[in-house]
């Protein structure tokens, strides 16, 4: 009961933090009387050149598929095949439940795998931390180029943000110093007391995560056991390209983002993937704070259009990971039944 509390409460917060940032970001938009907030982000939805609209879809269609290929070639020196079609599945699925599960995707994806073609979890879920810090590299690439490129502005955009430091505020008082201490204490106590009592219990864990480490670790070796490293390098570089050119087209499709430069258009990817790997469903929230805030304070895009384009552009990604992720879903759970009918038959 305590541990279900414990989720109950850690989502609960997830949640409020999800539904505050998203009513910070909306209340910026300021309508004429007798409009709605909702009616404005649908009439610039209208002037949105479609065609562009269904093109990013499409583009980051692909950016999955290639995600999914090379999933495939980072299992195949670990001697676990996997089709494209069950790679893509479970990939779709791990975006599909981080939409309801900050993280849970990677091990949903990984569980998928395991029901379609028995791939061990551990295993699977070593390469997916592999493939997470492959991405945050690539990410990380992103931002140090983005901030040399667009300096300048950058640096005019963290300026405007008011941040404020003082020092003196890191030395700690004496009555400070006297808490930490005693509450140090107390918790090397009661963690003693509870090693003490729940040793059994702890022995089993040790157990599976010894388990787990060991697939971290198999995953691990699969980058130093591949055979082609330079299709993963090129497959790492589409996936983001890929990436890049959904977040452009898009701009692309709206009158007040579309004479954006294509440096211009690289800052606000960057901010929004960072946005996007902040713990929030999807990066639901924080997506919507900071995208904005891009365009407002770096490209003089007005607050209420920058808002709607975000959440469009926002609202138009998940559509698309719903649709394919509950598709791939149901897809996957009639082959896996499939399966176990005929090991039965």
């Amino acid at each position: 009961m305590k541990i279900n509390l414990k989720s109950i409460a850690k989502y609960l917060v997830i949640l409020i933090a999800t539904v505050a940032l998203l009513l910070y970001s909306l209340n910026s938009i300021e309508v004429k009387e007798g409009e709605t907030k909702l009616g404005f982000i649908v009439g610039v939805w209208k002037i949105a050149n479609k065609p562009l609209m269904f093109l990013s879809a499409f583009v980051a269609i692909i950016s999955h598929l290639i995600r999914a290929e090379r999933w495939r070639l980072l299992l195949s020196p670990l001697n676990y095949k996997t089709g494209l079609s069950e790679s893509f599945m479970s990939v779709m699925i791990g975006y599909f439940v981080n939409l309801l599960i900050p993280r849970g995707g990677e091990l949903s994806r990984s569980y998928n795998l395991y029901r379609l073609n028995k791939t061990p979890i551990n295993i699977s879920f070593g390469t997916v931390i592999v493939e997470r810090i492959v991405d945050v590299f690539f990410l990380l690439s992103l931002i140090t180029l983005s901030f040399f490129i667009e300096l300048d502005t950058l640096l005019s955009f963290f300026k405007s943000l008011n941040l404020s430091f003082d020092s003196s505020s890191l030395i700690p008082s004496f009555n400070t110093i006297a808490i930490i201490t005693v509450s140090i204490i107390i918790f090397v106590f009661f963690v003693r007391r509870l090693l003490v009592k729940k040793r059994d219990m702890f022995l089993r864990v040790a157990v599976k995560v010894r388990s787990m480490i060991r697939g971290f670790k198999e995953g691990g070796k699969a980058i130093l056991k591949l055979e082609k490293r330079g299709l993963f390098i090129v497959y790492s570089i589409l996936i983001w390209v890929c990436y890049y050119l959904m977040s452009y087209i898009v701009m692309l499709a709206f009158p007040d983002t579309e004479n954006l430069s294509f440096l211009a258009a690289l800052t606000i990817f960057v901010i929004g993937g960072v946005a996007m790997a902040i713990p929030l469903p999807g990066g639901t929230g924080s997506y919507h704070v900071l995208v904005p805030a891009g365009l407002v304070f770096l490209y003089a895009i007005p607050q209420d259009k920058a808002v709607a384009f975000t959440v469009i552009f926002h609202g138009w990604q998940t559509i698309v990971i719903i649709i394919v992720g509950a598709s791939s879903l149901f897809i996957s759970q009639h082959r896996a039944k499939h399966r176990i009918y005929e090991k039965n038959s």
